[in-house]
């Protein structure tokens, strides 16, 4: 009975009972076909990236479909996916020395945590934190490099997928929209800023990335950084991580050369980082970024950390988006079903700037 004594209606009762249905069996495809949702997610990005070259191959210069899928699956696979397994490997393959490297440098630490207790008698960096950092970075990294190690059966079941979806692009598009189970508006909206969000994500975020850390890896090879490479890598990593972002590797590094004993090019490596490096992130991120999709700071942060617990390396790219969309639909959540009028959605300074705007999913 309802609060005003009236039975409640059948059709409710229905409504409830389906999705009820519908959460439970989702819910053990998810847990039965974890293994896969990595997969799924990867093909989903590399559709939206290359979504109008496939268009124009298949519709403009009239290819037959599966040749344009071969074709761009290949482009991709070399342009997006091999970099980052490349860049991953590296750090693996490194991980003896970066730990050798962790192990002198917690040495220094300490030695500056009892100067410090000593001068001012107040634990500013109580072992106990220090300790908790130190496991908290080890258990997230282990965890991630883990994760990585399927890397192989993601992106061979990921490129199975994404072949489905170029061959029968118009289809899978149809379904996606006839499945939506919101307003046209809504629907439109979402496919709109799921185009930028994932835009944002897989190219913007890994240019960025890519771009501070060749940057970074001239600072290392002048300076004489010790494993420049690895350096390189890390501070590729690094870069993703907003506020902090390359400052956490490059300001350590010089500190460490400082106490072994090389301090100007210590001192160097860390000008030159603050300096040139800290440029290059200003730039791409105000230039590129800001052309395709504003993601929050934190959003980024906390999406990171998970997607990184979830899917090892490949939730760099895919944790900020799961955050990002789960947030999108509760703004669609609340102008579906609030007796409110929903404001609406945040226009950024390019979003009305047709030769900026990505091709919609909505067809």
């Amino acid at each position: 009975m309802s609060d005003s004594g009236k039975p409640i209606e059948s059709v409710v009762i229905k409504q409830i009972a389906l999705i009820i249905l519908i959460c439970i069996l989702v819910g053990l495809i998810g847990w039965n076909l974890a293994l896969f949702i990595p997969s799924v997610l990867g093909a989903v990005t590399l559709y939206i990236v290359c979504r109008r070259y496939n268009y124009y191959l298949v519709e403009v210069k009239h290819w037959k479909p599966w040749l344009a899928a071969f074709v761009l699956m290949l482009a991709s696979l070399i342009v997006l996916i091999l970099p980052v397994y490349f860049i991953v490997d590296m750090l693996v393959s490194k991980a003896a020395n970066m730990n050798a490297y962790l192990d002198r440098f917690n040495v220094f630490l300490e030695k500056i945590h009892q100067f410090i207790y000593s001068k001012v008698g107040f634990d500013i960096l109580s072992k106990e934190n220090i300790n908790k950092m130190t496991n908290f970075a080890g258990t997230l990294s282990t965890k991630a490099v883990s994760t990585t190690f399927n890397t192989f059966t993601v992106v061979i079941s990921m490129y199975f997928i994404l072949y489905f979806m170029f061959v029968k692009a118009r289809l899978f598009e149809r379904t996606v929209v006839k499945a939506m189970p919101f307003k046209r508006t809504n629907t439109q909206m979402l496919g709109e800023r799921f185009n930028k969000l994932v835009i944002a994500n897989a190219i913007g975020i890994p240019v960025v990335a890519l771009g501070q850390g060749v940057v970074s890896l001239i600072g290392y090879s002048i300076f004489g950084a010790p494993s420049p490479m690895l350096l390189f890598a890390l501070t590729a990593v690094a870069s993703m991580l907003p506020l902090v972002g390359a400052a956490i590797v490059y300001v350590p590094v010089g500190i460490f050369m400082i106490a072994e004993g090389s301090t100007g090019p210590g001192l160097g490596v860390i000008l030159y980082g603050l300096a040139v490096v800290g440029l290059t992130d200003n730039l791409l991120r105000f230039t590129l970024l800001k052309r395709l999709e504003d993601i929050h700071p934190l959003v980024t942060v906390f999406g990171i950390i998970m997607g990184m617990n979830i899917f090892g390396f490949m939730g760099l790219i895919f944790g900020p988006i799961l955050l990002s969309i789960t947030l999108l639909l509760m703004q669609v959540y609340r102008d579906e079903f609030s007796d409110e009028d929903a404001p609406p959605p945040l226009q950024l300074p390019n979003e009305n700037n047709d030769r900026d705007k990505p091709a919609n999913l909505i067809v």
